[in-house]
């Protein structure tokens, strides 16, 4: 890997504490600017290690968005690739690196945006509702109840130790979210009583040793992965049209919650969001929930009788 590279992404590990998954995509992108650089001067790939970024000029960064696009990359994927570079010239700057920074004032092409997925309140009911004959089910339904009621992240539902019970169970679950951003959010009498059965029953299963809140038959933390299988399998025996993910709840949780309160401001700060036009997406869905409210409600929407 580059010198400047490893030297930038150890910065964003240790002193700005961004996390690992980030720093991983930083390096993604970082690796393919120099990718990019290698294929526009012909060299090869092997070569990577040694690509100097002082040359590059604005037209070079506009030829290489040019040619991710045409490679199928869509605008908001550019964006973050662009985000990187980006960050990494002003990083080089301060390091007298370069005098410059070639990517200031390139965009990204826009492209459209698309309305994140949400199940109906109907459908979650139905996905709330599996039987819990085993250990493992009693498990599934704590995790899926808590994704619904405080619409969390997957990583922060994975990352909960037995620690936050206490707090958990009285009403409220911590977590740390995007930037170790901690925040407080409410959980609902449904996932506290779900959390509870878990939590009683948690000992049969879990190793003697482990903090975590939800684990395996082996014992251990869960992971990410066999919570997103477990969950894309509770849909299908529910018989869900659509493929659900823990995204998907978090989703449902934030329309779900807009539609019954319309306080935009709290469903930011139970999501987290550091922006509100990462929120005010949710005011798009279910339209046709909102046409149905007004067709009751306004004097001049109701049809008159033939």
């Amino acid at each position: 890997m580059n010198g400047s590279v490893a030297a930038y992404l150890d910065e964003l590990a240790q002193q700005r504490r961004l996390s690992a998954h980030t720093v991983k995509g930083y390096r993604h992108d970082l690796e393919l600017l120099c990718r990019l650089i290698d294929e526009s001067s012909g060299r090869s790939t092997r070569a990577a290690g040694e690509c100097s970024f002082a040359t590059l000029q604005t037209q070079h960064i506009r030829r290489f968005v040019a040619q991710l696009h045409s490679r199928g990359l869509g605008g908001r994927s550019l964006g973050r690739v662009l985000s990187a570079w980006r960050g990494f010239y002003r990083w080089l700057g301060r390091q007298g690196e370069t005098s410059q920074n070639p990517v200031d004032g390139v965009r990204a092409p826009k492209s459209p945006k698309a309305l994140p997925k949400a199940l109906s309140p109907d459908e979650a009911g139905r996905l709330l509702a599996a039987d819990t004959e085993n250990l493992l089910a009693l498990r599934d339904q704590a995790m899926f109840e808590l994704f619904y009621s405080s619409g969390l992240r997957l990583a922060e539902l994975a990352a909960l130790d037995v620690s936050c019970l206490e707090d958990l169970l009285a009403g409220e679950v911590r977590v740390l979210g995007k930037r170790s951003k901690l925040r407080i959010v409410p959980v609902g009498s449904k996932a506290r009583a779900a959390v509870a059965s878990w939590a009683a029953q948690r000992s049969q299963i879990a190793a003697a040793d482990e903090v975590a809140l939800f684990v395996g038959q082996r014992g251990k933390r869960l992971g990410m992965r066999m919570i997103q299988l477990r969950l894309q399998r509770r849909g299908l025996l529910q018989g869900l049209p659509a493929r659900v993910h823990p995204h998907m709840l978090r989703h449902s949780f934030a329309s779900h919650v807009l539609q019954s309160s319309g306080d935009l401001r709290a469903v930011q700060e139970m999501l987290g969001h550091a922006s509100i036009s990462s929120t005010q997406v949710y005011t798009h869905l279910d339209f046709q929930h909102l046409a149905a409210v007004y067709d009751q409600s306004h004097p001049r929407a109701k049809r008159k009788a033939d």
